[in-house]
């Protein structure tokens, strides 16, 4: 019998984990009464987990990546390449987790960068799906930095998709909406304990908790927020203290020229459009209240902190 490749290995691994994830925020969740199908679940689900990832992959991989190691000879470079393939993991693992929370940290103090990032802050309900929301030219930069160096410097073929199924499950376990304490663990691993607090719309937040896989880079450079184990002590507000578009174009727009979404349901084809998806949605959060008897959500308390200096408009 044949072997698996290790794509297929990997994507059944993740899948597996995804179903773990989901039903962990069903029996431990974080935030109670928060709904499956939350708002701009079909957004992140549909265009920025399947649609851009597809589109982003080519680009980054045969019309990026691809052309450099044609053009060039990286031979000299390639020091990576007689290690074994679990140092290799390691030591790409590592290295790319410190430059994203180097980038990171940057793209929070600059207001030219803090528009590619918005909108990954920008859900105001956060779950294991709200990690794969972010801007295209973000994915493109950061994807292009970290398996650039995987292929350019002589790894083994076998570390990309090991390597890309540890960051999505790293990125839906840090998002999800699961109550987990890590313990000293917490001072290594990164987790919701911390990240969740990251996407909360606070000041004490937003200049904190940066790092993805390894909490560790916060802890070093003094960047971490870690309120405790108090009752209680759990933000109540996510997402941007100012509107934010909801259509995943308009938010692409939205970060090269401020505008006002509801403006443009003056057009009849937008109103259309845009009204399109939430009746959807709607007929779908019904049918699954419906199918396990939820009851609807609480409400939000909402809390307006002061306008952050770092992304005045």
């Amino acid at each position: 019998m044949p072997k698996p490749d290790t794509l297929t290995v990997t994507t059944a691994i993740l899948i597996g984990w995804m179903i773990i994830i989901i039903l962990w925020e069903r029996l431990a969740p974080y935030r109670k009464g928060l709904p499956f199908f939350r708002e701009g679940f079909w957004v992140d689900l549909v265009w920025y987990t399947l649609i851009q990832s597809y589109f982003l992959k080519i680009l980054i991989f045969d019309y990026i990546i691809a052309p450099v190691n044609r053009n060039l000879d990286w031979s000299h470079w390639q020091f990576v390449k007689d290690w074994p393939v679990a140092v290799q993991v390691l030591f790409f693992l590592i290295t790319h987790d410190l430059y994203i929370y180097l980038f990171h940290r940057f793209q929070h103090a600059n207001k030219f960068f803090w528009r590619i990032h918005e909108a990954h802050h920008s859900g105001k309900q956060v779950d294991f799906l709200s990690g794969s929301r972010s801007h295209i030219m973000e994915i493109v930069i950061n994807q292009t930095i970290e398996f650039a160096p995987i292929i350019l410097l002589g790894a083994d073929p076998v570390v990309i998709p090991v390597k890309a199924m540890l960051d999505a499950m790293f990125g839906l376990f840090i998002h999800a909406n699961i109550n987990v304490k890590l313990g000293k663990l917490k001072y290594i691993i990164n987790s919701p304990e911390l990240h969740l607090w990251h996407h909360a719309n606070y000041q004490e937040v937003f200049h904190a908790n940066f790092s993805t896989k390894f909490a560790i880079w916060d802890h070093l450079f003094g960047t971490v927020y870690d309120p405790g184990h108090a009752p209680g002590d759990k933000p109540e507000n996510w997402g941007l203290y100012y509107d934010y578009p909801k259509d995943y174009f308009l938010q692409h727009a939205f970060s090269i020229k401020r505008f006002d979404e509801k403006e443009l349901t003056r057009y009849k084809w937008f109103k259309r459009y845009y009204n399109l998806r939430p009746a959807i949605n709607n007929k779908l959060i019904a049918y699954w209240k419906k199918f396990n008897g939820s009851a609807q959500s609480p409400p939000v308390k909402v809390v307006q902190p002061e306008p952050l200096e770092a992304v005045q408009q």
